[in-house]
């Protein structure tokens, strides 16, 4: 079948698309999430203790005692450290925090950013690193539209 070469290149290869095929989308011990979106998350064992290395970077709640609900804040890593009732440690994960995959246009104008979601129509977003003022606004706009939509469904409930 071949000289002694060829059948170690070939077994050395089979060998590495084996381990390229068995291995996850993500390292072990990374969970990844896109920012403002949220993640569920499972554990074995039940949760006594939650602790976030930069709660400025991801959130985690507990949804039930084996359920983790995280949510990406800002762009980044951190580390995710649950313990058991007794403070054994469950879980000790990297937690990346990623921008959203498409649909987003970033412009760049007289040295400032602007960035926008254009999915299917460009409206302003929230992105670190915008200019100052176009933040600023995008955001007191964001936080009127849900206060608004916040006291109009109470007012449906009534």
């Amino acid at each position: 079948m071949g000289s002694p070469r060829f059948r170690i290149a070939l077994s050395t290869g089979l060998v590495g698309l084996a381990l390229c095929l068995a291995a996850p989308a993500s390292a072990e011990g990374t969970v990844s999430v896109i920012v403002d979106r949220a993640k569920v998350f499972h554990i074995e064992g039940e949760a006594g203790t939650i602790i976030i290395g930069n709660p400025s970077i991801a959130d985690v709640v507990i949804n039930d005692p084996t359920t983790l609900i995280i949510t990406g804040k800002s762009y980044g890593t951190t580390n995710l450290v649950i313990l058991d009732d007794q403070g054994q440690p469950i879980i000790d994960e990297v937690i990346v925090v990623q921008p959203p995959e498409g649909g987003m246009v970033t412009v760049h104008r007289s040295g400032n950013r602007y960035s926008y979601n254009c999915s299917p129509t460009c409206q302003p977003t929230l992105s670190m690193g915008d200019h100052e003022e176009f933040f600023k606004t995008t955001g007191d706009q964001a936080t009127q539209h849900s206060t608004l939509a916040t006291a109009a469904s109470e007012s449906a409930q009534e």
